[in-house]
């Protein structure tokens, strides 16, 4: 995995390179968009639900469109408090076990996927690609299942933790304890899904290209004839 970043005409613009696309790639076709959800292997046939030394988080998404780039792009950002709590636990993890992430968009009604984060937080930088330029930081990771698991599927889950409520009742980057993150894990890799966000990644995919355009009409000098790059 290789990180890198120029500063374009407002603040810093990060370029990945690994698993994941380059920030601001465009998929030209939705065939090409399926041909690379086939070829990325999610939701494998094989998995260890009880992996040892493993620890748990939930992630709080607030849109769809945050969802898409952290497929897309193989990252996520969180809050100040969130990116500090991912950041300690993934330190203090390791060299000992994975740590998962299982996500879920603000009242959606459901969880749509569970990632392994696989670097601590990167301060240094933030990516250009969110819903909202607030959040601060990128955190590589690697998405393994993606599916729509509905909240009643998982609301018999309890988290003694958080005054036992059921983890559907979580907040963002709210940890679980082994137990009821081996009961998340097994739920993704049995669930058989009927739907995901692969289902809208087309209209994602516009959406990007409509907020990217928005973003530069927005950082768009007075003097029409300056021409804004590397954004």
């Amino acid at each position: 995995i290789t990180i890198s970043s120029s500063t374009d005409f407002c603040h810093n613009k990060t370029e990945i390179s690994g698993t994941g696309n380059s920030i601001n790639t465009v998929f030209a076709s939705n065939s090409e968009i399926q041909s690379w959800i086939s070829a990325r292997g999610y939701n494998p046939k094989t998995f260890n639900c009880k992996p040892p030394h493993a620890r748990f988080f939930v992630i709080k998404s607030c849109t769809g469109d945050d969802i898409h780039k952290s497929i897309k792009y193989d990252i996520w950002a969180s809050t100040e408090v969130g990116n500090h709590r991912l950041d300690k636990a993934f330190r203090d993890n390791a060299d000992k076990g994975p740590i998962y992430l299982f996500f879920s968009i603000i009242a959606s009604g459901y969880f749509c996927g569970m990632a392994e984060m696989l670097t601590p937080v990167d301060y240094t930088t933030s990516a250009t690609v969110w819903a909202q330029d607030k959040w601060k930081g990128i955190i590589k990771v690697k998405w393994i299942f993606v599916k729509d698991i509905p909240n009643n599927h998982l609301s018999h889950i309890k988290l003694v933790n958080n005054e036992n409520k059921p983890v559907t009742y979580s907040r963002d980057t709210q940890e679980l304890y082994p137990e009821p993150g081996h009961e998340m894990l097994k739920k993704f890799y049995d669930y058989s899904s009927r739907s995901s966000i692969f289902d809208k990644f087309e209209f994602y995919e516009k959406r990007e290209i409509e907020m990217r355009k928005d973003r530069i009409a927005l950082l768009r000098p007075a003097n029409p004839g300056v021409e804004i790059t590397n954004y």
